[in-house]
């Protein structure tokens, strides 16, 4: 495939048609291709809309600092994800510090959202009860489709740990769809 090239009538640089892989407009591309992909994991992970936008957001904007190292990497939509998942888990630490704070200080904690007869909101629901941890392997696992050793890695844990987190999680899923009179099936 040969590039196309343009000559500048203002300067002497000969530009070529594709952008470079570090370059802005090299992710401004990947931005607008993987934005959505995101956002969908970032709400699975949150469970709201609006911090489902932000996780998004702070995610890209993580990306443009490292642009260089995240575009070249191999897989630029793994690399993403990655990014997506750690700062969810970190964001429910710094949250988790925040009430643990709050609640030693006598402040009360937020109400719980109300529970919701439709399978998307009774599960949305039920995914927001399990820990941050174990909610990302089963997102990860379950609705992005990826392979154990794959979800281990992202998480820096063993396989083990994913296999077992997930089989818990799954069966605590089933327990609170069957409350709502719902069920899954599969393993």
């Amino acid at each position: 495939m040969a590039l196309t090239t343009e000559r500048d009538p203002g300067a002497d640089v000969v530009a070529d048609s594709a952008p470079d892989v570090g370059s802005a407009a090299g992710f401004e591309a990947f931005a607008r291709a993987a934005q959505q992909r995101l956002y969908r994991t970032a709400y699975l992970l949150c469970g709201d809309a609006e911090h489902a936008r932000d996780l998004t957001q702070t995610t890209l904007a993580k990306l443009y600092q490292h642009w260089r190292k995240a575009g070249a990497a191999e897989h630029p939509h793994a690399y993403a994800k990655t990014v997506l998942t750690r700062t969810f888990l970190a964001e429910r630490r710094r949250r988790l510090r925040d009430l643990l704070l709050l609640t030693r200080t006598g402040g009360t904690a937020p109400e719980p959202a109300a529970d919701h007869p439709e399978l998307r909101v009774t599960l949305l629901a039920a995914l927001a009860e399990l820990p941050p941890r174990a909610r990302a392997m089963v997102v990860l696992r379950y609705w992005d489709d990826q392979s154990v050793a794959s979800v281990a890695a992202l998480l820096r844990c063993s396989e083990a740990t994913v296999k077992s987190q997930c089989s818990r999680s799954l069966a605590r899923l089933r327990v609170r769809l069957a409350d709502a009179g719902l069920s899954i099936t599969g393993s």
